[in-house]
């Protein structure tokens, strides 16, 4: 699957023990783990009679008007992330992490399923900048630090109403408000405090390879990762299903490398080459 030009560039970047690696993955990962993308059919979501787009229900505006219909979807994706389990390219991106060290590896996911850190990888070194379900915090806000999402839960279907006692679990325990889950949501803006997005930058700045994964380049971070690596002459290493934006981006500049298929064949492969050299 690997040709011999990869494997060779694959070799000398793992014997070296100062090039640096930034992994930035997006849902094609965790689609191996059974997650819908939420782009598909699967995506939509009912609240009456309408149907809607996860750029519609996933957003500051929706919360504003309807936030026990956002907190259903939230819930019912949240059960769908719990229940998912990491698949080999997760494994592979937290072995990759193992094998390098923390001074070599940056891991950037917009994912937000946890699946990467029970794969394996440190929170230390993973730049979670889409926010995880696993947090949520004050919509007013009276801190804004994020909390642990609250205990007490059952499990959501796409029909499962939100219990009263549920609902008091979501409501700030410093000032009342209704919190809010801790993700990016699809009309607000990255920044570096809860989304680290010019940490990213720098450590793609300050690579040597950036290998993308399962992601299409349809948000703004990943897409200025991906220029930056192109400016800065970074080795770009796009690892995929489906052609892309990302693809055929790089078709056109020349140069980097692309491996069509299954991430969770494709990055344990690429780990195996990399260790024959450490």
């Amino acid at each position: 699957m690997i040709n011999s030009e990869i494997k060779a560039y694959l070799h000398d970047f793992a014997a070296s023990d100062q090039k640096k690696v930034v992994v930035l993955t997006g849902a094609g990962i965790s689609a191996e783990s059974g997650i819908p993308t939420f782009r598909g059919s699967e995506g939509y979501w009912q609240a009456g009679s309408i149907n809607y787009k996860p750029q519609e229900i996933g957003t500051l505006k929706m919360f504003k008007q309807s936030p026990k219909e956002v907190w259903k979807w939230f819930l019912f994706r949240k059960t769908v992330c719990d229940n998912a389990q990491p698949n080999a390219g997760h494994v592979a991106v937290a072995e990759m992490e193992k094998m390098l060290g923390s001074a070599r590896f940056t891991l950037a996911t917009q994912n937000v399923d946890g699946l990467h850190l029970r794969a394996g990888n440190t929170l230390r070194n993973t730049l979670l900048i889409h926010g995880d379900l696993t947090h949520v915090r004050c919509s007013r806000p009276c801190r804004k630090e994020p909390m642990p999402f609250p205990k007490g839960f059952a499990p959501k279907t796409r029909e499962t109403d939100i219990s009263d006692e549920e609902w008091e679990l979501l409501k700030c325990p410093h000032c009342g408000a209704l919190t809010r889950p801790h993700v990016l949501w699809f009309d607000e803006y990255y920044n570096e405090e809860y989304y680290k997005y010019n940490t990213a930058l720098t450590r793609t700045v300050n690579a040597d390879l950036l290998i993308i994964v399962g992601t299409s380049g349809a948000t703004n971070l990943p897409m200025s990762m991906y220029n930056t690596a192109l400016d800065e002459d970074v080795q770009i290493m796009l690892v995929n299903l489906d052609e892309n934006l990302f693809t055929r981006s790089l078709k056109l500049q020349g140069g980097g490398f692309i491996l069509m298929g299954k991430s969770g064949e494709i990055l344990p492969e690429v780990v195996s080459i990399m260790r024959e050299s450490i």
